[in-house]
């Protein structure tokens, strides 16, 4: 099958630079907006057969634009949400950025005991978030979409597609609405056929001004 991730649109937290992963979280900027608003047309050639959104409010807002334009209701799927701040929620500074993404790199290495403080380690993410693709991959033969997170994504892509790396995931950035898409099924496993770390409605739609610690490249 087809899967499509794509990261929600703009958040007052991103602009901000927040670590904001409680739920139901904030809804749309205005620029966020305009992001979904943009993902019908950018998806128009995809035959997709189910959409799906994280249990925060920010997926299920940016998703509203495709799911009215296809007449498909989106389905909150547990196990897609953000990974979890832990005691680092709601925190701006950058020691507190670097403690919330360490452990994420050493996931991408293969050391799921890393731990974020006060949130969960690696086994406890890949666990909620493999079982999600799963259950998806196993509803559909052809395409679906998962409205998700930056750092979740990035985790995910970076660990389980095939024919990349976690370093290639960290490295590259995903904007809000940036897109990962993979072919594959949940037995044989994924392989990552493109990553579009800019807005999915094209660069105009990108604020090059926000500080936004999940979907920036990482050096």
């Amino acid at each position: 099958m087809r899967l499509l991730l794509i990261r929600h649109g703009q958040t007052p937290s991103n602009v901000l630079g927040s670590l904001d992963t409680a739920t139901p979280g904030p809804g749309l900027t205005e620029l966020g907006e305009q992001q979904a608003a943009a993902v019908p047309d950018a998806l128009r050639d995809e035959n997709i057969q189910g959409i799906y959104v994280s249990r925060l409010l920010r997926t299920q807002l940016t998703a509203q634009p495709l799911s009215d334009a296809r007449a498909i209701d989106a389905a909150v799927l547990a196990g897609v949400h953000e990974i979890e701040a832990g005691d680092l929620e709601g925190r701006t500074d950058t020691e507190s950025v670097k403690a919330y993404i360490a452990p994420v790199i050493e996931w991408g290495s293969g050391r799921l005991d890393a731990r974020i403080p006060g949130g969960h380690d690696g086994h406890e993410f890949f666990g909620r978030y493999d079982a999600a693709v799963a259950e998806v991959a196993a509803a559909h033969d052809d395409t679906a979409v998962i409205f998700s997170h930056g750092a979740a994504i990035r985790a995910w892509v970076g660990a389980r597609a095939l024919n990349v790396s976690g370093e290639f995931t960290l490295k590259h950035p995903l904007d809000n609405t940036g897109i990962a898409i993979l072919e594959g099924d949940a037995g044989r496993g994924w392989n990552l056929i493109s990553w579009a770390g800019a807005p999915i409605g094209g660069e105009q739609l990108a604020d090059a001004a926000a500080a936004d610690p999940t979907g920036e490249a990482l050096e």
